[in-house]
């Protein structure tokens, strides 16, 4: 069994060490870069047990169905995403400072392992309709540890904001789309997007003012 911790970029077959056997991580491989480059629906399960270097039947020894791989990828993704907000929202200090340590974290993971990610938070809709509620209460989760900080820091006069619920969006929104555009021949490194974005949330919600 794959654990969360075990969740990185597709195609790093060390970032998928905890998925086993090593052909159905190899298939999980494949189907991460396969979906990220060309979307669920364009990919054919031909399509990835090739990138896997196995026979379209070998695919059905390990996931029925190519649904089967998604709602996989999306069910560890999904729990690393959140297991990165709940660690970096303990770490303790005022509002401000854990709000933009968990904007830093999700911005990092989302940089860096943008592949994974664009597959995870892009092709929610097509998963089947259990797989897609079983996600969209993950999601809920992530939205929780920022909307718990958001209300600490107005309670205790941190933050100005008069939408709590709209901020969270634009905050988890503005994280997530690093996985679109993001590039590793681009100027900024993982740490320096998350440096980046961690300050501009924080002019966001006004800390300090």
């Amino acid at each position: 069994m794959a654990t969360a911790e075990s969740v990185g970029d597709g195609g790093s077959g060390a970032a998928w060490a905890g998925v086993a056997p090593e052909a159905a991580r190899r298939l999980l491989v494949a189907a991460v870069d396969a979906f990220a480059e060309r979307g669920y629906h364009a990919t054919t399960t031909r399509d990835i047990a090739g990138r896997a270097g196995m026979s379209p039947a070998a695919l059905y020894i390990h996931y029925k169905t190519k649904e089967e791989l998604l709602h996989r990828i999306s069910r560890l993704g999904h729990d690393r995403a959140l297991d990165i907000l709940l660690r970096a929202e303990s770490g303790g200090g005022t509002s401000a400072e854990r709000l933009a340590e968990v904007v830093r974290a999700f911005v990092h993971w989302h940089a860096e392992q943008h592949t994974t990610a664009r597959v995870v938070q892009y092709e929610l809709d097509s998963l089947a309709p259990e797989h897609r509620a079983e996600i969209v209460a993950l999601r809920r989760q992530s939205d929780a540890v920022v909307r718990r900080i958001l209300e600490d820091g107005v309670r205790d006069g941190e933050f100005d904001v008069s939408d709590i619920g709209g901020t969270t969006l634009a905050v988890l929104s503005l994280c997530i789309d690093v996985a679109r555009w993001f590039s590793e021949e681009g100027s900024r490194s993982p740490d320096e997007v998350g440096d980046l974005y961690a300050g501009l949330v924080l002019r966001m919600v006004r800390a300090g003012a």
